[in-house]
């Protein structure tokens, strides 16, 4: 479903939520998909499952800055305006925020506070990827039809990432065939 009728406020609500998920971006706006996906598609209802899954596959696999997933989620919401509204909302605290915390941290890198709060991100980053993982594969995992060849495609990913140092792009593109096949 475009939005593009759906007027200003839509906008600004669009606009606010993407601001808020902005500072809990820890670990980059991948790690906010979980709630994105929850206002866009469970709460307002603008995008199916399968487009949200779909947008952000696009972005992904397209070159460039990862976060462009924001401003295709934004596009497909609302056209033009959508994706401008998400970026500025996604991009602004946090770069706001960014420029400031490094000033500050650079100062002080070697305190205990500076190098705990840097330590204990590394559990909360992995949790919100893990979530962020959980939503984009549920779709599939959910479907019989894919159910065995996404799970096997999800195992064979943590396996390589664990174990070797091949580039992700390849199970980028193991997953462009898997679905090609329709094994996905």
């Amino acid at each position: 479903m475009n939005a593009d009728a759906h007027g200003s406020a839509d906008l600004l609500g669009l606009f606010t939520h993407f601001l808020v998920l902005s500072l809990l971006a820890v670990g980059g706006a991948i790690t906010t998909v979980p709630d994105m996906h929850r206002y866009i598609v469970v709460q307002q209802h603008w995008l199916t499952d399968a487009q949200f899954t779909a947008s952000i596959a696009i972005a992904q696999a397209a070159p460039g800055p990862n976060v462009l997933f924001v401003a295709v989620l934004g596009w497909n919401v609302a056209g033009a305006w959508g994706a401008l509204v998400t970026m500025a909302g996604n991009l602004l605290p946090s770069t706001v925020l960014t420029l400031w915390a490094t000033r500050w941290g650079t100062q002080r890198r070697e305190t205990r506070g500076v190098r705990a709060f840097t330590a204990g991100l590394m559990p909360l980053t992995l949790g919100l990827l893990m979530a962020t993982g959980w939503v984009l594969a549920e779709p599939y995992v959910s479907n019989p039809a894919h159910r065995w060849g996404a799970i096997g495609l999800v195992a064979i990913s943590v396996a390589v990432m664990l174990r070797t140092k091949l580039s992700p792009m390849w199970l980028v593109a193991l997953g462009a065939v898997a679905g090609v096949l329709g094994w996905v």
